[in-house]
């Protein structure tokens, strides 16, 4: 019976930067949705997040500190730190974490359908009338789940392509009026932790 023998130089130079390169992925992106849930306000899953994260790091930092004559080591610890910043922010996007205040400005013959699909689809929303450099508008704001975001700008090119609007991150929040979400159990335990709180 014969069995599959890796060289020491492919487990040095190939298996071990490759190792060093994924564990550097995993750590950093879980550095920069920490990092981003901290900045949220999510107090709860970050000190999670931090444990794992270090785990992960000091493993790969132990590796690298065994054979510092080993530039391979070095590049794939450098390389996964790139990757994972990208990889967490991706992540972060794909998660679509907390609320968003939306802000839409509007001439004000072209506010009615925009605040009639807002109400349609139970979007709580507060519009006041404001001057612009080039005459009346009207200004709609609304408290919106990140995850609702690509809904609403898709009807805005659709209906007001030339609509102006800007979108800001909210950390706390109070009470209002908020598009009900369909959340299975788990997701539901999940949102439960990260949904902005109330600022006491």
């Amino acid at each position: 019976m014969s069995f599959f023998v890796i060289s020491p130089e492919i487990y040095a130079w190939i298996i071990l930067p490759l190792l060093i390169f994924f564990a550097r992925i995993c750590d950093v992106s879980l550095e920069t949705i920490r990092v981003i849930y901290i900045s949220k306000g999510i107090k709860y899953l970050a000190p999670i997040i931090a444990f794992f994260e270090i785990v992960i790091w000091l493993l790969a930092m132990e590796v690298v500190m065994k054979d510092l004559a080993n530039i391979a080591n070095f590049f794939a610890f450098a390389f996964g730190f790139a990757a994972g910043t990208y990889i967490g922010l991706v992540l972060e996007e794909k998660l679509s974490i907390g609320m968003v205040i939306l802000r839409i400005v509007t001439p004000e013959e072209s506010n009615e359908s925009i605040i009639a699909f807002m109400q349609q689809e139970n979007y709580g929303i507060t519009s006041m009338d404001a001057k612009g450099s080039r005459g009346s508008v009207k200004m709609i704001l609304s408290l919106v789940n990140r995850v609702d975001v690509p809904r609403i700008m898709a009807h805005l090119e659709k209906t007001n392509p030339t609509a102006f609007f800007s979108i800001e991150d909210v950390r706390y929040v109070n009470s209002g009026v908020f598009r009900p979400k369909k959340l299975n159990m788990i997701t539901g335990l999940f949102h439960s932790f990260i949904r902005p709180r109330k600022k006491m």
